[in-house]
């Protein structure tokens, strides 16, 4: 290590020394006169005891190193040192005890450590002052000691903490570290409160079963498979020999060895590996590289993409009909904007024709772009239907690259956030789509002001209550619905294990859900986003959180995923379970900013036990980065698509696939739904037939999915429900559904109807819940734009 003083020397090491010799004449030994003056040649030493600031006092002589240094805090050496120099710095510096040492050295602490105990006789501190050589400062490993107070903490000897640890934790030993890589991947800088208990705890909520201290005041974190993988061995328990930060009797490692523990109970949580994982399927190749993908209640997807910043030739929407997928020809029809909608928000809109709209951009007129769809046709038939777009009669008031939408409970659309073009400055604002009348009506937020760049695509709910719940970066809070006021502050959202002001939303970008919701609908409802990234080193997370916003003392819960993950997707599946799929384990969104992709497809299921909800799926050969989507189909397969990372490293991605979730290949036919009454008030009563291939009537289940559209780890306007129903007979049975009691519950909209043979989803069929409150059926009324009435 080079010296602090001159970089270009060496001074000693991790627990080394470089040691010199002195080869001149020592000084004459003093000799103890009695009432603590010692003589020397040519003077004498005395102890201070008077001229001291108030309270400081004299405390004794005391032996330093006999099992460590006795104070934590070490001054650089002075060659001014005098004994009231030494207390103003400790003074100065918050702490109660100065020690003086070889004359020139000052130390500080509020307690004596390593088992310090009072040498036989004061006069064995008989070094004059560096700077008043007429002061007693120490000696050779011994220390002239003062307090602010008569009553000084001694401690003992410090040992190693193998009780009263937290949870099922328990001691295995001295760890020696394998060399220049560490044992572990996470680590934690304590310098104050560095103990077994902290650190255990904090590495066993992030789910972690393997952590060690070292260095006194660093806590790491990682599992029991790490040791082997990195060539870490055992050592002597001496070899852990430094106090904790936290607490001085006990010991935290040392130099390169960890004092290791690992957690022996029950596991933190259970990955299940299926006999069944479900396939990733090629499906078509594609004609553009999807920003934002919606399935229609025509049952065809429209992909929008970036239109002047892509390909020359792209006209900046298209339309897949699923049903034709085995020819490339028919399958694609072409459709167009007039405006980029890159990075732009989506929905389908709650009005009898289902209209999609896009909203934003990224820049100039773009940014306030409002485009609408009517989708038409059906599978195997062409529409004709394009998508309408004038700015100068239909627009944002505010320009946004980077919004979200959704549908409120009164049938509003609430647009939130996003940035004023390219990497501009931020639009730390929210509007209302129809715009209401009597001029500009955005509301600026400060928390989205105070927090961009970082919160970006915030993620946005309806909840019971009808108020909205918003996460971004690394913050929640609950708005009211009419004022959007605060209502309530919710916690932050825990981060990384070692860096809790990771972020969620964009540019970190994990991904977010609303858990089920089942009749009578009387449990609070849970919001979980899962992945992102840290700032600066941008290290994938590995943890999903979750919360219930509304309880009171609401806080969040941390689940380990078996993999790290950022730019991630997940679509809601017809029996209650999400799949996650596409991203990296390291980097954050944008152009070039990620690497190492994420293969693997998971599977939640959040009617396990929490820690024991993934179950870790099949494999695909395609990175899917920056900009991809995941997009449920009528028939329960997931469309996998898009990866735009312009990278040089990963492709510009075309190819579509789809995700056949296990509840397609477990050998089971797939019933079949017939209803005729698809426009459903609240509470309403519908009958409808299901024929069953495996179950009986009591088997069968509902499920509602809300209409979403895919960009960016955000479905906007996800939504998944379980109305009651009964039915009877057997072979195809009769039901009767009764719809959701009211918008908060479930706000006006679009939402797949599937029924449920036990594991096995139907295909679905398209339902309208709660009709058109706010009249978008009649909006907007200019002559561009086709609008089916109310």
């Amino acid at each position: 290590m080079a010296c602090s003083g001159n970089a270009s020397e060496m001074c000693g090491g991790s627990n080394r020394l470089s040691m010199f010799n002195y080869t001149g004449d020592l000084p004459t030994p003093n000799t103890d006169n009695g009432g603590g003056t010692t003589t020397v040649t040519g003077g004498s030493v005395s102890i201070v005891t008077s001229g001291l600031p108030t309270p400081w006092s004299y405390n004794g002589c005391w032996v330093d190193g006999a099992n460590g240094r006795i104070f934590t805090n070490q001054q650089t050496d002075n060659s001014s040192m005098t004994v009231e120099s030494c207390i103003s710095a400790c003074s100065g510096l918050g702490y109660g005890i100065a020690g003086m040492e070889y004359s020139y050295q000052c130390f500080c602490g509020d307690t004596i450590i390593n088992g310090g105990a009072l040498a036989s006789s004061d006069s064995s501190c008989s070094m004059g002052c560096a700077g008043n050589a007429t002061e007693a400062c120490g000696g050779p490993n011994l220390l002239s000691v003062y307090a602010n107070s008569t009553n000084i903490t001694a401690l003992p000897v410090p040992v190693t903490q193998k009780t009263n640890l937290p949870g099922q934790w328990e001691y295995q030993g001295c760890l020696a570290e394998p060399g220049a890589n560490r044992t572990f991947p996470y680590k934690l800088i304590l310098p104050n409160n560095n103990t077994a208990t902290n650190c255990l705890t904090l590495c066993g909520t992030y789910g972690y079963p393997a952590a060690g201290m070292e260095y006194g005041e660093e806590c790491w974190c990682g599992d029991v498979e790490d040791i082997a993988e990195q060539g870490a061995t055992m050592a002597a328990d001496t070899d852990c020999s430094m106090p904790c930060s936290g607490d001085a009797t006990m010991l935290c490692g040392a130099g390169n060895r960890l004092s290791y523990y690992q957690w022996t109970g029950t596991p933190l949580q259970t990955w299940h590996t299926p006999d069944n994982k479900g396939e990733y399927e090629f499906f078509i190749p594609g004609v553009v590289i999807p920003l934002v993908t919606t399935l229609g209640i025509n049952n065809k997807v429209t992909f929008v993409e970036k239109f002047g910043t892509g390909p020359p030739n792209s006209t900046g929407a298209y339309e897949l009909d699923i049903s034709l997928a085995d020819n490339f020809d028919k399958a694609w029809r072409t459709m167009h904007v007039k405006s980029d909608v890159f990075c732009s928000a989506g929905l389908t809109l709650p009005d009898k024709a289902g209209r999609q709209i896009n909203i934003g951009g990224w820049s100039a007129e773009s940014l306030f772009g409002v485009r609408l769809y009517w989708p038409d046709g059906s599978p195997g038939v062409n529409g004709t239907n394009d998508w309408q777009e004038n700015v100068d009669e239909l627009s944002l008031q505010r320009g946004r690259w980077y919004p979200t939408a959704i549908v409120m409970a009164n049938g509003s659309i609430l647009v939130v956030g996003g940035e004023d073009g390219s990497n501009g400055a931020p639009e730390p604002t929210l509007e209302i789509l129809p715009t209401p009348a009597g001029g500009s009506t955005y509301l600026t937020m400060d928390w989205l002001q105070r927090t961009d760049p970082y919160n970006l695509y915030p993620f946005l709910f309806v909840l019971p209550s009808g108020h909205i719940f918003v996460v971004y970066y690394n913050e929640a809070r609950i708005l009211d619905a009419s004022t959007f006021d605060t209502l309530v502050s919710l916690p932050n959202l825990p981060g990384a294990v070692n860096d809790f002001t990771a972020g969620r939303s964009y540019p970190m970008e994990g991904t977010g859900v609303l858990m089920p919701q089942y009749a009578p609908y009387t449990d609070p409802v849970t919001v979980m986003v899962c992945g992102g990234s840290t700032l600066g080193a941008a290290v994938a997370l590995d943890n999903c959180v979750s919360i219930q916003p509304e309880v009171s003392n609401a806080n969040w819960t941390i689940e380990r995923m078996p993999s790290k993950r950022v730019m991630s997707c997940m679509a809601t599946l017809p029996d209650g379970t999400f799949l996650m799929v596409n991203g990296a384990h390291q980097g954050v969104a944008g152009f070039g900013l990620a690497t190492d992709p994420n293969l693997e497809a998971l599977l939640y299921d959040p009617t396990q036990p929490v820690g024991s909800r993934f179950s870790i799926l099949a494999n695909t050969t395609i990175a899917r980065m920056y900009h991809s989507e995941s997009t449920l189909l009528q028939d329960g397969r997931v469309l996998i698509s898009g990866s735009d990372p312009e990278d040089n490293v990963y492709p510009q991605e075309y190819r579509v696939e789809v995700f056949i979730p296990p509840y397609l290949m477990a050998g089971n036919t797939q019933p079949e739904l017939t209803i005729t009454d698809t426009d459903w008030t609240y509470g309403s009563t519908h009958s409808f037939t299901a024929k069953l291939y495996q179950g009986s009537a009591s088997d069968v289940r509902v499920s509602l999915l809300a209409a979403v559209s895919s960009t960016h780890g955000n479905s906007m306007n996800q939504r998944i429900l379980f109305p009651d129903i009964s039915c009877s007979g057997s072979g195809t049975v009769s039901c009767t559904v009764t719809a959701p009691p009211d918008a908060n519950t479930a706000p006006p909209g679009w939402f797949q109807m599937f029924v449920l043979d036990g594991p096995t989803p139907s295909w679905s069929t398209w339902v309208r819940i709660g009709g058109d409150p706010a009249s978008l059926g009649s909006w907007p009324a200019y002559p561009d734009f086709d609008v089916p009435g109310v």
